[in-house]
């Protein structure tokens, strides 16, 4: 009786990221799905949240106008963190999704629509561009904005070419604060010294106040140092590091979470171009 000979057990593959050290800038409340992401793909995750996410104190701009959206065409969205201020309130306030059925909602990106779809909010409009100057484009090829009034609640500190975009179209633009970002890091010093010693791999940014916050929190000499790689989710993002002296080695092409992990993976993994210079 003849015996087949034992057949070898495939190598289990190496997770692309194993043995990176990254660093996750977001506010803590949102990056679980980064942290995950790239811990499933062998990245030890430094969590150092420079930014936690402050709903302002009067928010009733805010209900006066969602007790009018019939009177906004457009209601637009471009954070996650401003949906879920905005639907933390409505709860608080007894009111229900369905108000938004009054108006035609868009979001700036998938992120921020998937928020809204979790909310029960039907999204109309998702630009293929993941900034504010393609969803005024977007807008624009939609709809003849000329006299629309469009209501945007966001940030306390945003840039302004999203409401100037559509206010040049003639649309009629009310802007509302409601919420603010506040450090966060606290005590700074063991992330400085790390950078400044290349013991990161890379710093993840992805939103350009989170750049802001960074560097005041660990100083523009650790920032630019050039002894860490640099993650920015986007274009605008990745202006904001570069106007502090740093070089953004990893930028995608898609400006979600998923695009900066694939991103990560494509400079940092197998074939890739590694760590950064030290």
């Amino acid at each position: 009786m003849s015996h087949s000979p034992p057949q070898p057990v495939p190598a289990r593959p190496v997770p692309p990221l194993r043995g990176r050290r990254i660093v996750v800038t977001r506010a803590r409340e949102q990056a679980g799905e980064l942290v995950r992401a790239l811990e499933e793909l062998g990245a030890e995750v430094v969590l150092a949240p420079t930014i936690r996410i402050e709903p302002l104190a009067d928010l009733e701009p805010l209900r006066r106008a969602l007790s009018g959206l019939a009177d906004y065409r457009w209601t637009v969205f471009t954070s996650q963190n401003t949906v879920h201020v905005v639907l933390e309130r409505m709860s608080v306030w007894g009111l229900s999704a369905n108000i938004f059925s009054q108006t035609r909602v868009a979001a700036i990106g998938p992120a921020t629509a998937d928020a809204l779809d979790a909310g029960g909010v039907r999204v109309e409009l998702v630009p293929t561009g993941y900034v504010a100057e393609s969803l005024v484009d977007a807008l624009a090829l939609r709809d003849a904005l000329r006299g629309a009034r469009i209501l945007i609640p966001r940030a306390a500190t945003a840039r302004d070419a999203l409401p100037a975009g559509l206010q040049a179209l003639g649309a009629l633009v009310d802007v509302i604060a409601v919420y603010r970002t506040v450090p966060a890091l606290g005590d700074s010093a063991d992330l400085r010294q790390a950078l400044l010693a290349g013991q990161l791999d890379v710093v993840t940014f992805t939103a350009s106040s989170i750049v802001d916050h960074f560097v005041t929190a660990v100083g523009v000499d650790a920032a630019r140092s050039g002894r860490f790689g640099v993650a920015a989710i986007g274009p605008v993002t990745a202006d904001t590091a570069r106007s502090y002296g740093m070089t953004v080695q990893v930028e995608p092409a898609e400006y979600t979470t998923a695009g900066l992990v694939k991103a990560l993976v494509q400079y940092y993994g197998e074939g890739g171009k590694g760590k950064a210079e030290t």
